[in-house]
């Protein structure tokens, strides 16, 4: 671990009581679960932005109170110097792939947001990574791995826990697209934002591949209403 990498926090030195486990999984499962089904069940009502920013509010009220959360971890900006490399690396495999997918399987998509609606395009690229990327690195990162390690642990569960509540609030779009490929990128911001601690470098990373979904002609299947 260098220097800049933030430790991310672990389970409380004093191990928790069962029956205190057993209250914070029942409450993961209500929050990241019941609520998002109960949501998706009411026809997914109105924008998921308010919500999702209350929730982050919350989410950074509660772990501003905490003194075991390291306060680096808000932003980070030097542990992305030793994660720029890796991130942009992977993710220009990804983008070769996905571009190339969309020529051979529906040509009329590629670049169909930028081509069509370039002032919508752009209006994500700057204001997505803010009102959408960051909230949700803080609820499902910051906070989901703070408050519920002590039910999974520091490792490989926390970083399954992080990512099956992320690709399952993907149920609000109504696509089996966008909850599995949420599935895959929950599991990679979860993992970076473990090694680093940093919710800077997992957000720029959620913010790469989130604009090349809606660059390259995805979007519409991560879009509230497209169902």
């Amino acid at each position: 671990m260098t220097a800049d990498v933030i430790p991310a926090a672990g389970p409380p030195a004093v191990p928790p009581t069962a029956a205190r486990r057993g209250y914070l999984a029942v409450e993961y499962a209500l929050l990241f679960f019941a609520a998002v089904l109960g949501y998706v069940l009411a026809g997914s009502p109105g924008s998921p932005i308010p919500p999702l920013l209350l929730l982050a509010g919350l989410a950074a009220g509660y772990l501003w109170r905490r003194p075991d959360f390291d306060p680096r971890s808000w932003w980070g900006r030097a542990a992305l110097r030793g994660e720029w490399i890796p991130i942009l690396r992977l993710w220009a495999v990804a983008a070769v792939l996905a571009v190339a997918a969309l020529a051979v399987l529906a040509p009329e998509r590629l670049f169909e947001l930028p081509r069509q609606s370039p002032l919508l395009w752009g209006a994500i690229v700057l204001f997505y990574p803010l009102f959408s990327v960051y909230p949700q690195e803080l609820v499902f990162r910051a906070f989901l791995m703070h408050r519920y390690a002590p039910v999974f642990g520091s490792g490989r569960w926390l970083v399954g826990a992080s990512a099956l509540a992320f690709g399952f609030v993907h149920l609000i779009f109504g696509n089996v697209l966008s909850v599995l490929l949420t599935l895959a990128g929950g599991w990679l911001f979860a993992r970076r934002y473990q090694r680093t601690g940093s919710l800077l470098v997992a957000s720029a990373e959620h913010a790469l591949y989130g604009l090349l979904v809606f660059t390259v002609g995805l979007g519409d299947f991560f879009y509230h209403g497209a169902a």
